[in-house]
């Protein structure tokens, strides 16, 4: 592997944060604020970071233009967030797409998401849907993918064309195969890889037939991204068979790859992530790391230029 060339091309991110917790818009990033995470102690986190710090940390790599994620803004004020990270876009130029805050159960979800719609850099939005905690719970709960109320709200994206962006854990995963097939013109985002944390045998073979059901959903695609364990180095040895098996799962033309900064910065820097993704995909033919680097994104999120918001 060593010896092959690596990806030079363009890059676009497909999910990454910026914020400024000092602004308390973020209950989760409040100073006094510690909420169970995956990743253990995320205290680091608690700091600014804005498109200058993504360019540091994104040195030596071509990535050209960034897909914004939600970051869990005060939930009383989705729009608020959008207009701050539309502005943060046309000062830094960066990010280059939105996906947005939305509570597709609220009573009034229907009005903020065509208000989340008129802003020119959304694309999608996205509600964690919750429901069981461990494979060993469902059954005996349901996320709210299965919530009439909710799939109302779900329903609205198809009239807006905006995509839905869906984290779950793996388990979960059944649900949002009867969401794709309910709602056929709605493209599902998988985040996170489905969140492959366990590592065990049956953990893995569990996540892989979960994803193979979503993957033939032809409205499903997946980030590949977020695949860091807690207290474990992130490296291409840990992580190459979850990409690769996601890869030929989804195929090229429904996977991107994205750091998820600066969360994933708990597990590695921005270069190790970007050049572990580069070194797992190095055999594939050219044109397919494009697609996973670049253009399955640009399909997607339809990204603008810098200075062209």
């Amino acid at each position: 592997m060593s010896d092959t060339p690596l990806y030079d091309g363009p890059v676009i991110d497909a999910h990454q944060h910026f914020w400024e917790p000092q602004s308390g818009r973020y209950p989760w990033l409040r100073p006094d604020e510690a909420i169970p995470f995956r990743y253990g102690d995320y205290s680091a986190l608690k700091r600014s970071y804005l498109p200058p710090d993504y360019e540091r940390d994104a040195a030596g790599h071509r990535i050209e233009r960034t897909v914004y994620m939600e970051a869990e803004w005060d939930p009383s004020d989705p729009i608020g967030e959008t207009r701050y990270v539309s502005a943060m876009a046309e000062r830094f130029g960066k990010p280059n797409a939105i996906i947005a805050q939305a509570w597709l159960d609220a009573p009034d979800a229907a009005a903020v998401l065509r208000e989340q719609a008129s802003f020119p850099l959304v694309r999608s939005v996205r509600h964690k849907p919750g429901g069981p905690a461990s494979p060993d719970a469902v059954g005996a709960e349901r996320s709210l993918m299965s919530s009439e109320q909710w799939r109302r709200g779900y329903a609205v994206l198809g009239e807006l064309g905006l995509h839905f962006d869906l984290q779950t854990p793996w388990w979960n995963l059944h649900e949002a195969v009867r969401l794709a097939r309910d709602f056929p013109a709605i493209t599902i985002v998988l985040n996170h890889t489905g969140l492959p944390s366990d590592r065990s045998e049956a953990g893995l073979q569990g996540w892989r037939k979960a994803m193979a059901e979503l993957a033939d959903m032809p409205n499903a695609a997946v980030k590949i991204s977020g695949i860091g364990v807690a207290g474990e180095t992130w490296t291409a040895e840990a992580n190459g068979w979850i990409v690769r098996e996601t890869v030929a799962m989804f195929g090229p033309e429904r996977a991107m790859f994205a750091s998820n900064f600066p969360v994933d910065g708990l597990c590695a820097s921005l270069d190790t992530i970007y050049r572990g993704f580069k070194a797992i995909t190095a055999g594939l033919p050219r044109d397919a790391q494009a697609l996973l680097f670049h253009d399955t994104a640009l399909r997607l999120y339809r990204p603008v230029p810098a200075g062209a918001a």
